[in-house]
């Protein structure tokens, strides 16, 4: 297994490497081998990162990077694509109760965070809010790749903090050599009396054809937590209240209130494909329905609600790949989506209360060069238009339409013991709000042309070591959730206010790192500083509207600096058993300038573990320690730390290998965990002892 000891990470392109990796004898001259790799993403080994106009090494690339597959997949998965990922090096999560939880990269949510399905977005309004779900579901994923830093920016200006991108097989890139070809899953999780099972099935039809349908259901009940449900602070504070009902909520514990859900995911495709490309299409339907814990009021003048989301979302997607062959161009790629999004807030009573509805269409067109001695490249163009609008009585943002139109290239350059890349993106938007007597403002259009820009090198230290630098100037235009918003929002329990005459945010960031693998270990190091001008942020006032405290969109500049580190390494062989050990650590300093502390930033962290395989079992332990968080912006509280202890035994019960059991053990010692990056966290923490079995098999 593969030894996590983290990475410090930067600018462009990272990744961890496996104690069990090859990547000290990858060979030079790389591309074609690359390639014939894998015939399709899903199969790709996790030692090559396929988020990118052309595969690469991870060894080759010069910032932080984490992929997800197999069996690692089926051990980390959870209900959200957050939760799924919080443990991988450089990544948080938003963890606003355990049905909406969004990736944290490097200290950067929300708008800087690109979430993607297989290259182009989620087409849902997650980075809207917290307590808005990602509309993509982890249960369905074949393959998850995690990119940390700004060379993220190939897939949108707002990537500054990096792209997470969940690749499934909903429109097939193979052609079965079977008669049909079945995957399946199916997990009881004991927290949450969680109960999950998902399928896909391909059929080929007349030789080139793939017929492909899937599906997944997940019920959860209201999630265990294994103590008080709110913070000390906040318990003393409830227990002086002269009101009752206030002051039973300091003995409030266990089940964690408003926190049940219940999804499905319905989708059908097909592709031709044959030597020279593939083209094809998906449709699928995704349905949720998901309580948000409740922001308690302890103050006079204050509310709080018991909200439920009821979500829905219709999507289309289309993949097509041509193998041209030519002197100029090796390959076409073109990647387009569209969505209708709907979600409605339900309140206590069941009825509607606010209703978020958001259409958009996502194009990608890539054209990948012939490779021309030691350099090799990709160019492309993006398009990206949204309408979204909010109705109902807590309306906090006016109808706006959002127009992205960008280009960008990727050039690197294979020079032997040196290898450079250059990287840039040119993006122009238009974000339109239109008039709105209950928010009083009139139809704004602004309009933003932004530049971003990388270039590194990294340098053969020796056999299977590498040493990168790499900088990188970027532009983001604010989005309309930042310009537009005047009002309460009830899913977060929070009066938001934005500032339509903001500027562009600037960066610049630097990004070191070492990486390499021998006999048995492997060690990833990168280290990364930011600084921004005109940096969007929001921050609690201590002012109350509408019963609710009100946050306000502000603009300063900012500095972002800190560290991952990760490797592992093979302690011993006993009998058929490898024993591996495995650690990682990350940090993140973050500073808005003449104000103080960034919000939400994660603390310090180290996870470390021990694991024994061998061709049919594998057992693992491992204890994960988050520091307290002292270091806080105005009105925001400190956060005490924590050590969560998982352990997880799977087991191939059959020769081929097809079928795996995975029974795990998530906080063993029951602690109460809080998550400093969590709007939420004061009210809600994380589960407590969670028991999972989970049966995975491929027929």
């Amino acid at each position: 297994m593969k030894l996590l000891i983290p990475l410090l990470a930067g600018s462009c392109l990272a990744a961890p490497v496996h104690a069990q990796s090859t990547q000290a004898a990858a060979p030079e001259n790389s591309l074609q081998q690359r390639e014939n790799l894998s015939a399709y993403h899903d199969e790709a080994p996790a030692e090559i990162i396929v988020t990118a106009p052309y595969q690469r090494n991870r060894l080759d690339v010069l910032s932080g990077t984490s992929v997800l597959t197999g069996e690692q997949l089926a051990r980390e998965l959870k209900p959200t694509i957050g939760e799924t990922l919080a443990s991988q090096p450089g990544v948080s999560a938003t963890s606003f109760g355990p049905n909406a939880s969004r990736p944290v990269l490097r200290g950067f949510q929300g708008e800087r965070v690109r979430v993607l399905s297989d290259g182009i977005g989620s087409f849902d309004v997650s980075n809207t809010s917290v307590d808005h779900a990602v509309a993509i579901n982890p249960l369905t994923a074949d393959r998850v790749e995690v990119l940390r830093g700004p060379s993220a920016l190939l897939y949108g200006s707002s990537a500054i903090g990096g792209v997470v991108n969940v690749i499934d097989s909903r429109i097939p890139r193979r052609v079965p050599d079977e008669f049909f070809h079945l995957d399946g899953i199916a997990t009881y999780g004991s927290a949450a009396n969680e109960r999950s099972v998902a399928g896909a099935l391909d059929v080929p039809v007349g030789g080139k054809f793939v017929g492909h349908v899937d599906g997944s259901y997940i019920k959860t009940d209201d999630l265990e937590t294994g103590g008080f449900i709110l913070t000390p602070e906040l318990r003393a504070r409830a227990a002086a209240s002269a009101d009752p009902e206030i002051a039973a909520l300091a003995n409030l514990k266990g089940k964690l209130p408003n926190s049940a859900s219940e999804t499905s995911d319905i989708a059908a495709g097909l592709a031709f494909i044959d030597s020279g490309g593939s083209i094809g299409f998906s449709v699928n339907q995704y349905d949720s329905l998901y309580g948000v814990p409740v922001r308690y009021a302890l103050n006079p003048g204050e509310e709080a609600e018991a909200v439920m989301l009821d979500v829905k979302q219709t999507r289309a997607d289309l993949r097509a790949e041509v193998d041209t062959g030519g002197g100029i161009l090796r390959q076409i790629k073109l990647r387009a989506g569209f969505a209708d999004y709907r979600h409605d807030e339900l309140e206590d009573t069941g009825e509607i209360g606010t209703s978020f509805f958001n259409e958009g269409i996502e194009a990608r067109v890539e054209l990948v060069q012939a490779r021309r001695g030691n350099w090799e490249g990709a160019v492309g163009g993006q398009l990206l238009v949204r309408d979204f609008n909010v109705i109902g009585e807590e309306k906090f943002l006016p109808r706006n339409r959002t127009e992205q139109y960008g280009l960008f290239t990727l050039q690197s350059f294979d020079l032997g013991p040196l290898r450079a890349e250059v990287g840039g993106r040119f993006e122009h938007s238009v974000i339109s709000a239109f008039a709105d007597e209950d928010l009083g403002n009139g139809d704004i259009r602004r309009t933003f042309d932004a530049y971003s820009g990388s270039l590194g090198a990294s340098y053969g230290l020796f056999d299977g070591w590498r040493a990168g630098l790499s900088a990188t100037y970027s532009e983001r235009a604010p989005s309309a959730e930042e310009l537009y918003p005047n009002g309460p929002h009830a899913g977060t329990q929070a009066f938001e206010i934005g500032d339509p005459t903001f500027t562009k945010e600037r960066s610049k960031g630097l990004e070191a790192s070492l990486r390499g693998s021998g006999d048995g270990y492997n060690l990833s190091l990168s280290g990364f500083y930011n600084w921004f001008d005109d940096f969007i942020y929001d921050q609690q006032t201590t002012a109350i509207e509408d019963g609710l405290p009100v946050f306000q969109f502000n603009q300063g500049d900012a500095r972002y600096y800190g560290f991952e580190i990760e490797g592992s390494a093979q302690l011993l062989q006993l009998g058929g058993f490898a024993v591996n050990v495995d650690g990682l650590a990350d940090y993140v300093h973050a500073t808005i300038t003449n104000v103080g502390p960034a919000p939400r930033i994660p603390p310090l962290r180290f996870l470390g573990g021990i694991e024994a395989q061998s061709d049919r079992l594998t057992g693992r332990i491992e204890a994960e320690y988050s520091s307290e968080q002292t270091r806080v912006a105005a009105i925001e509280t400190p956060t005490d730390d924590f050590t969560l202890v998982n352990a997880s035994l799977s087991y191939k019960p059959f020769q081929d290998n097809q079928t795996t059991l995975i029974l795990s053990a998530n906080n063993l010692l029951d602690v109460v965990a809080r998550r400093h990056a969590s709007f939420l966290k004061d009210y809600a923490p994380l589960a407590g002892r969670d028991i999972r079995l989970s049966l995975k098999l491929s027929l």
